[in-house]
């Protein structure tokens, strides 16, 4: 995991920014324990209180479960509520691109197009 002190995000939210992506894209799988707090802090060479908040943000959005004594386990993922949080990962990204789209006076259309073009640059592996 890489931190960045000077990318303006609150590194608690760093932190759980990656652990979500690798909670939905399978790495972490079902029952399996996160770090222990006191671990991660001490090898991100952050605060316990930071890493503590970053758990705490991802079991409220309910990724991860706390046990007493035990650290932090991932939860079951419904696939329905992955797909769902996907969704609204890709919703947030188009809505920031059609704001900066704005800003910058491109037309829906251009925007549109750009989309497209990016895609298939994707497909094509570039």
């Amino acid at each position: 995991m890489r931190i960045s002190q000077t990318s303006g995000v609150p590194i608690y939210q760093q932190i759980a920014d990656s652990f979500r992506q690798d909670i939905l894209s399978g790495k972490y799988s079902e029952g399996e324990y996160l770090p222990s707090i006191r671990g991660l802090a001490r090898d991100l060479k952050i605060s316990v209180i930071t890493t503590m908040k970053a758990y705490e943000q991802l079991q409220t959005e309910g990724l991860v479960t706390a046990v007493q004594g035990k650290g932090f386990y991932v939860n079951e993922q419904n696939q329905d509520m992955l797909r769902e949080q996907h969704l609204r990962k890709v919703e947030e990204a188009l809505m920031e691109a059609i704001r900066f789209g704005r800003l910058a006076g491109i037309r829906d259309e251009e925007l549109r197009q750009m989309l497209q073009e990016l895609q298939q640059l994707k497909d094509a592996g570039l």
